[in-house]
């Protein structure tokens, strides 16, 4: 999974003692289209009951062999409406707010979905991975 410059930048602050840096609740978004490192190129829902979700320190694993995975399933608001009529979502991103906020990485799916009116996105345990390399 990509980072993005926000994040290797704050990354390489704290791990130079330049700053100290908190961690955010981070929030898991959907995107119909692919994101680039520096946060353009996210195509979000905008309809039909579509929101982040946020995570806590609980939902990951803790990190092994410079990775992670989520502990438990991710699970988004049921879809009152199509996502995004006539797209799949393609990525997965995180961001350290509910909306807006600063982007801090993505990741496609292995399958690209459309979310359709009564249907149930989610992560199971151990879907969404996050490694540094």
């Amino acid at each position: 999974m990509p980072f993005s410059v926000y994040l290797n930048n704050k990354l390489i602050d704290v791990s130079t003692g330049k700053a100290s840096y908190t961690p955010p609740t981070v929030y898991v978004g959907l995107s119909s289209t692919t994101p680039a490192v520096a946060g353009t190129g996210v195509t979000e829902p905008s309809t039909g009951s579509y929101a982040r979700v946020a995570t806590s320190a609980a939902t990951w694993n803790s990190a092994a062999s410079s990775t992670t995975s989520n502990a438990s399933a991710i699970t988004f608001p049921t879809a009152t409406a199509d996502w995004a009529s006539g797209s799949n979502m393609t990525h997965f991103v995180f961001y350290d707010a509910s909306t807006a906020g600063n982007f801090l990485g993505f990741g496609a799916l292995t399958t690209a979905k459309a979310i359709l009116n009564g249907d149930t996105a989610s992560f199971a345990a151990a879907a969404l991975t996050i490694t540094l390399s």
